[in-house]
Order: C-alpha cells, then structure tokens, then sequence
C-alpha cells in the first residue's frame, strides 16, 4: 500500500517554555538527553524540566532546549511508528533547522547538539555586542513591508525583513530606534506590530559577527554526503546530496528565514501531502494552515499526542 509522502517540520526559538521536556521524560527517547548534554557541555535534563521561564529567555539555553525536545519528540515519534506516512522531505524554522537535518541524518546528534549550542552562544554574543529586538508586522502584504523597511533604513535607521513567515505575518528586525519607527509607521500599511520578546536582532546584519564564529565551528563538521532533502530556510530550495550546509547556515544567521517559500517547497517540489511539526508548541501549523489551507497538518508536540 503507498504510504503518504510527508515533510517533517520543526520549530524555532520563541517556543521554549518552563518544564517543556516533562512530558516525554518517561519516554524511551528521554535517554537521549544525556548525549545531548555531553555534546553540549548544558545539563539538558536540568534545562528541560527545571529551569525558570525567564533564565529560558536567554539565546543560547532557548535554542538548546527548543532542539532538545525537537529532537525527543521525532525518536519517539520514529519509535512508535506515529508519523503516519513516508517521510520525504524536513524542514526547520531558524534554528529547527538543526533539528531537520538531524532527522534527515545530514548531521549526527553529537555534531547537530555542538553546533546548536555553538551557535546560541554566537548569536547570544552578537546580541550583547550590539542591541537589538525583533517585531512582528501583522495583516501587511510582504512588498509593503519590505518598501517599509528601505524608508526606515534610508532614514537613518536600521531595520531589514528577518521571517516571512506566511501571508500577512512578516518579522523585522533590527536596532530599537528602527524598531520603534515601524511601529509608528505600521498603521500606514494597514498593519499593527507586536513586539518579541528576544534577545537581539536576529536574522539581520547585526548577526554577522554570530556568522563568522558559526562558521569556524561548522569547519570541523562532517555532514553526510546523502541525506534527505532538507528545505533550507535561506534559499527555501530543497538540498540533499552535495550540499554546502556550512555556507547556507552562516547566510541564515545574517538573512531571512523565507519559511512561506520552504513551506511551499515541501508541499509543491517534494509532494508532500501531509506536513507534521514535531517539538514545543504548534506555532509552525499555525502558520502552514495560512499558508497552504488545503495541506494536512499534525503537530505532536507530546508523547499522547502521538497516538
């Protein structure tokens, strides 16, 4: 019998929340917490069940335990058979993006969980080098925002398009001075801007010092020659073998996350019928049914969910 082709999603930073790994604790999977930890030189188990909300805000234990329960909830899922469907394709939203080419086996989990805490730390000095935040411009058409952006930018301030996340949901990013102003301006665009709680001003250019220890890192780090196709969020093409992940993943520090085109990569070049997230949250299916309503979507984001 054929099996559906399926794309395998996973989200990003802004979903870690406090106690997020207490479900899967009693799962087969958890186990994989202390490789984890022993890669990343972070005691996961401690980050994922005990530590506060607020110290979770913080880049680098966000993007370790984002990736840790991303990386649970896909054994299990694998484990128990409960992804319903043949896997062609993975995809990540900014740092899920590791947790994708793990699941693809384009990364071992020692090598995947490194570079995510080497990365968070990256990111996490980029940020306290030179502040920044992060807004979300809601119900603009992409063109709009982007021809906002240049009159904020020709104006003085810094601001450049960071996601674009689905059709009427676009993040910017940048200083607080060019954050504020797109704020004022938003109303003139039919648009309203919520502000994110983040630590700087990501996917923009005040991430390339973030880029350049990245890539030192990624130097070191063998990547399979064939894998599943991994949809890369820099170019939202779909790559499997032969690929330069190191150069696409230093670019997805300092350029959009173009998650409405790897979306529509999944569904339209690789076939997949059915998208399912799997981590914290359902964030990501969220923004799929936006994009591509008439495309099933599943998040199992706990081990009952996965029944």
């Amino acid at each position: 019998m054929n099996q559906v082709p399926i794309g395998v999603v996973f989200p990003g930073q802004g979903t870690q929340k406090e106690g997020m790994g207490e479900p899967w604790r009693d799962t087969p999977s958890w186990a994989l917490t202390e490789e984890m930890s022993a890669a990343s030189g972070e005691d996961i188990p401690e980050l994922l069940l005990r530590t506060p909300g607020e110290q979770l805000r913080r880049t680098d234990l966000a993007q370790l335990a984002v990736f840790g329960v991303a990386v649970v909830a896909h054994a299990e899922a694998v484990r128990r058979g409960a992804l319903g469907g043949r896997v062609v394709g993975c995809a990540g939203h900014s740092l899920g993006e590791y947790a994708a080419l793990t699941a693809a086996g384009a990364l071992t989990l020692p090598d995947a969980t490194a570079l995510v805490a080497a990365r968070g730390r990256a990111m996490r000095a980029a940020a306290e080098r030179r502040a920044g935040t992060m807004g979300v411009l809601v119900a603009a058409p992409l063109d709009d925002v982007r021809a906002l952006t240049e009159q904020v930018r020709a104006a003085g301030a810094d601001v450049w398009v960071a996601n674009v996340n689905a059709p009427g949901q676009t993040v910017v990013s940048g200083s607080v001075e060019g954050i504020e102003r797109i704020a004022d301006e938003a109303p003139s665009i039919g648009a309203k801007m919520i502000r994110l709680q983040v630590g700087g001003a990501f996917h923009s250019p005040y991430m390339e010092p973030a880029a350049d220890a990245l890539r030192a890192a990624l130097k070191d780090t063998a990547f399979a020659p064939a894998h599943l196709p991994v949809v890369a969020n820099a170019d939202a093409e779909a790559h499997a073998a032969d690929t330069d992940w190191p150069e696409l993943a230093t670019r997805q520090l300092t350029s959009p996350v173009l998650w409405e085109r790897c979306v529509g990569t999944l569904i339209d070049s690789l076939g997949c019928r059915r998208l399912v997230e799997l981590g914290p949250g359902r964030t990501l299916a969220g923004l799929i049914r936006r994009i591509a309503p008439d495309t099933e979507v599943v998040s199992l984001d706990s081990p009952a969910s996965l029944a």
